[in-house]
């Protein structure tokens, strides 16, 4: 080659390289936009899969106001989690059919530096004072003493958040309601559910036949888990509301875990499956604004995040029903001045982690287990939960 063809040469290869360059980029730019527009078509089926209901409109009003806090950078936030068990069929006008009812509910606080959240079971045989509440019909109900999960027969999540607010002083934000019908997708979304039995479990009435050890319950398996009343602790609401906190407990743990997160066809079918079974109010009814409650958690440790449940007794007129102690108000204050749970109500509260917090029996060092550690224990078996204790002497 002449040194007159070197530039020519030269120019030729740089050329090529121009139009290589050029087709690569289209390339990926097409590939970018087809991406972009399949997260697009995948978060408008997400986002129509969910029913929502305002708030605002609903109830007005008619609720307490939350308390401001100028110095902080956000405020705190209180969600009433209601999962509905709605056996005889479609769900219709505010998720009310023939037998629909509030089966668990629990109202979660998020304290305002995000550093700590706890959520309060109330057991559905509560007998409260109900306010009064707008049926599905457009009736007014007048309200009276009943059992809480009447609120939800009655008029649906606004009746229930409505009861919730009016008998705590608490404000509610929000709501986020799941259909236990849906939360069975949920599990075999996936790949099932890990739970413990302290003794093998036959029981007829809720279709549960299991040896004592851990299990990986799939869908249907887990919906009974929750729904069973029989084979533990009598028949008792409160024990099942602490098997019930377990499990979503074990629950989140797989949702949030690496292979989950990082399998992007499992994901797809858990928010597919968790979409289908959501009704939230309109602060909550998209994806996008799920994301930003679920980044508010990200900051707070799996250890963090608490489940009690109100402390109850026998009511005296129906010793089938249940009646909250005094202590109750003492959760109430708490997540209206947005302090943490009393500690004598925090021992031995379910975690995000899968277990029981520790109690403060038991000095550091020492390889026995305190009366009240022995006492927890024994109580969690009752109610059908596993829990390290010491062998019977």
């Amino acid at each position: 080659m002449t040194g007159d063809d070197r530039p020519a040469a030269r120019s030729r290869l740089i050329g090529r390289r121009r139009r290589v360059f050029r087709a690569v980029a289209i390339g990926v730019a097409v590939v970018l936009a087809a991406l972009a527009a399949a997260v697009l078509v995948v978060l408008h089926h997400l986002d129509g899969n969910i029913s929502s209901v305002d708030l605002n409109k609903g109830l007005g009003t008619s609720r307490p106001s939350e308390i401001p806090r100028p110095n902080k950078p956000q405020q705190p936030m209180n969600i009433l989690l209601i999962g509905s068990d709605t056996r005889e069929g479609q769900r219709g006008h505010f998720g009310i059919v023939p037998g629909a009812r509030s089966d668990t509910t629990i109202l979660l606080h998020l304290n305002a530096d995000r550093t700590l959240a706890y959520g309060v079971s109330i057991p559905r045989d509560s007998i409260v004072q109900r306010p009064p509440c707008k049926s599905a019909d457009g009736s007014v109900d007048p309200g009276g003493r009943s059992m809480f999960n009447a609120a939800y027969s009655v008029g649906g999540p606004l009746c229930t958040v409505k009861t919730v607010s009016t008998i705590t002083g608490v404000p509610i934000e929000h709501f986020v309601e799941i259909d236990f019908n849906g939360f069975r997708d949920m599990v075999n979304a996936l790949g099932g559910v890990q739970v413990c039995l302290p003794y093998a479990v036959h029981d007829t009435v809720g279709h549960i036949n299991l040896p004592a050890g851990t299990h990986t319950l799939n869908g249907y398996e887990s919906l009974q888990y929750v729904r069973e009343r029989y084979a533990f602790s009598g028949g008792g609401d409160v024990a099942r509301t602490h098997r019930q906190q377990a499990f979503l407990a074990s629950m989140a743990s797989k949702a949030l875990s690496a292979g989950t997160l990082a399998n992007p066809i499992r994901l797809y079918r858990f928010m597919d499956a968790a979409t289908r079974s959501l009704t939230t109010d309109t602060g909550l009814d998209s994806v996008t604004k799920l994301v930003g409650l679920a980044r508010q958690l990200k900051g707070i440790s799996k250890e963090h995040i608490q489940f009690v449940t109100v402390r109850t007794k026998p009511y005296a007129p129906n010793p089938d029903r249940l009646v909250w102690k005094p202590s109750a108000h003492k959760i109430w204050d708490a997540m209206i001045h947005d302090r943490p749970l009393p500690k004598s109500l925090r021992v031995g509260a379910t975690t995000a982690a899968g277990q029981l917090e520790p109690g403060t029996g038991t000095a550091p060092g020492k390889h026995h287990t305190s009366k009240q550690e022995t006492a927890r224990a024994r109580a969690a078996r009752t109610d059908g939960l596993c829990a390290s204790a010491p062998a019977a002497q």
